[in-house]
This record gives C-alpha cells, structure tokens and sequence, in this order.
C-alpha cells in the first residue's frame, strides 16, 4: 500500500469523523466510518457497541502484541467557537473541527498505520488496534471493556496530541469527595462550630500539603481544590460544606495509597474517592519502542493530562500527532502537516521495532 495514498485516505476520514456529532456515548455513526475503512481495505474486524476493532491478518498467539489505540469520541463544544465545530474547514494548513486534534489526528494516523501492517507477514508482534468510544468520559463502554475481548497486549501505542514526541509516563487520577461537617444553626446566634469558617483551615491544608515522593518522569502529585458547594439560604448556617479534590498521581503512588494517605491526614470529616482505576502508567526508557523513537530524534517528558493510558496495566507508550494545548479549545485545530509527519513517523517507529 503506497503510504501517501494511505495518508490522503486518512485526512478525508478525519474530515468525515469531523462532520459526524461523536459526544461520548454517541459514537455510533463515527464508528459506521471507521467500519467502512476497513471494509474498504478488505480488513476483517470487529464491532463492540461502538469500539471498533482488528488484528493484523498474521496474527500469531506465540507472539507479544502491541495495541494501536485513540479514541472517536469528543467532548461537546464550548460557547467560544467562531466556526462550526462540525464542520471540517481547511485554513491555512490547519484543519479545523471538533475533534481534530482531540484525537482524530491521532486515529486516522493510527488506522492508516495499522492498515499499512496489516499484510505483512513475520512481524516481531502481534498487531491489535481499538478505535475506542467514550475516552472523553471514561465511560463503562471505553477501551476498558474492551480488555477482556481482545487479545492479551503486552505494549500499547495510545495515539493523543504529543507532537509526535514521546509521553514515557502519564499521571493517573483520583477525585475525592470530601465533607467538613459542623453545627447547623440561625445565622442569628452565635456558632462556633460553623463548618464554612472551619473549610478555611481545611481549604489551606490542601493548598499546603506535598506528597513526599517525588517522580523523575512526573514530577510531584498535584492537587486541587476544583469545587466547593455549602448553604441554602442567607440566614441559615449550613451543617456541612462539601468540596471535591483532584489529585494528579505520578506513578511512586498506587492511587491507593493516594486514598490511604489523604483518609489519614486531610482535617476533613469524611473524604473518600469516587474511583480508583485510573492509575499513572509508564514505559520503561529501555523498551525497544522508546529506544527506537529516541533514536529517530523524538524527545521524552512525562504527561500530566489523562488519557485511556489509564485503564491499561502494560506498558504504553502516549504518541500522536497535534499539540495537547489545543485540545477541548475553541476553533480546535490539527495541521495537514502534523497528521503526515504522524504517518510517516508511526511508520517509521514500528518498521524498527516489529519488522
């Protein structure tokens, strides 16, 4: 398969995922296109509700595997566009659309990828790739129902806006909800167990805290104070102020003992998390993937935005073309340019490292 012919087919697949609505949980008609790819090029594969998903035609059980995986779905746009958000405009060498650079690039790159492996026979690994749903939510339907349904992966590519540089770690998540409680009363008479004016030393304990271990890849855990909710009315004192926490997890911490650490120490009534699954995931810096990319000139940092790398307990690798920055942004763009260098980079990566 000609690799130029595979990238322009790709930008008119992004241009057509662009213009298809894809929210989380609505993928249906994206994945249709995605479908329609591989029936194109004569690639058997499979649905599951809206993850669609193939090996490569030699597949060989004796052999590692290595998942190819971005997402279809989006996020819903902001009330800051200026031009249609479902519709693909090219400007300039940017095309613009929801979508585009989070991650439609990543995909379609990925897709004429895998597409451009699917034949080849004597491959070092097994190939899989899952366009995924609901990775924008971390939906029950996501990449993480699909584990148990494709072949065991021993390495994954995650495809996100890296500028094609590679994300060796990413930080996991954990959101916490937490609730200072005091004495309800009229505002009227005195208090002095109020639970707001009790948040304040709560609040700053937060701003305070470190964790102690740090992470070469990662830098430290970060974490934020992001919502606050107390009271009803003017004249009341409310009994309880609720906040919720998000705490950025590097990969020295089990989301666990993340939990376990904040249960002990936040002066806080109650604080409990909403999930744990979402833990950091790394690469090791001498997995061939890393040492072949680091050798076609690639750079590599440590992520600090989510992706589906979260759901994942083998290595993987964050790489994609687009720049993270202008993901869930206004007037969302990838440049034309970004998503060849991706394909001709994602190419290059696997032809040192499986062929």
């Amino acid at each position: 398969m000609v690799l130029q012919e595979l990238t322009n087919k790709a930008i008119s697949l992004l241009k057509q995922l662009i213009e298809t609505q894809s929210f989380s949980s609505e993928e249906e008609q994206t994945a249709w296109h995605i479908e329609a790819w591989f029936k194109n090029y004569d690639i058997a594969y499979k649905r599951t509700q809206n993850n669609v998903w193939a090996i490569n035609k030699y597949f060989d059980e004796s052999k590692p595997t290595l998942l190819l995986n971005s997402h279809h779905d989006t996020v819903k746009p902001n009330s800051a566009y200026t031009k249609d958000p479902l519709k693909a405009i090219v400007e300039d060498g940017k095309l613009f659309g929801l979508g585009s650079n989070d991650a439609g690039g990543c995909l379609v790159s990925l897709i004429a990828t895998f597409t451009h492996f699917y034949n080849h026979k004597d491959l070092k690994y097994n190939l899989v790739i899952v366009a995924s749903a609901e990775e924008e939510s971390s939906g029950p339907n996501g990449l993480n129902s699909m584990l148990s349904i494709i072949p065991k992966v021993d390495v994954a590519i995650v495809g996100e806006p890296t500028l094609m540089n590679l994300a060796v770690a990413e930080k996991g998540l954990v959101v916490f909800d937490a609730i200072i409680e005091g004495t309800p009363s009229h505002a009227a008479h005195p208090n002095d167990n109020n639970a707001i004016y009790k948040s304040i030393d709560a609040l700053q304990w937060f701003k305070d805290f470190k964790f102690e271990k740090g992470s070469k890849a990662l830098g430290d855990v970060k974490l934020t104070v992001t919502q606050i909710n107390a009271g009803s009315q003017h004249n009341v004192v409310p009994g309880h102020v609720d906040l919720v926490i998000d705490v950025r997890v590097n990969d020295a911490y089990s989301n666990a003992e993340i939990a376990e650490v904040l249960q002990d120490k936040a002066p806080v009534t109650s604080i409990t998390p909403r999930s744990l699954r979402l833990n950091s995931s790394s690469i090791p810096m001498e997995h061939d993937l890393v040492k072949a990319g680091i050798e076609m000139g690639r750079t590599t940092y440590g992520s600090p935005t989510l992706s589906d790398q979260a759901v994942l307990s083998c290595p993987s690798l964050k790489l994609g073309p687009g720049d993270s920055t202008r993901s869930h942004s206004a007037d969302e763009f990838i440049y034309i340019n970004e998503i060849e260098e991706g394909i001709t980079i994602y190419v290059e990566l696997l032809n040192r490292v499986i062929v």
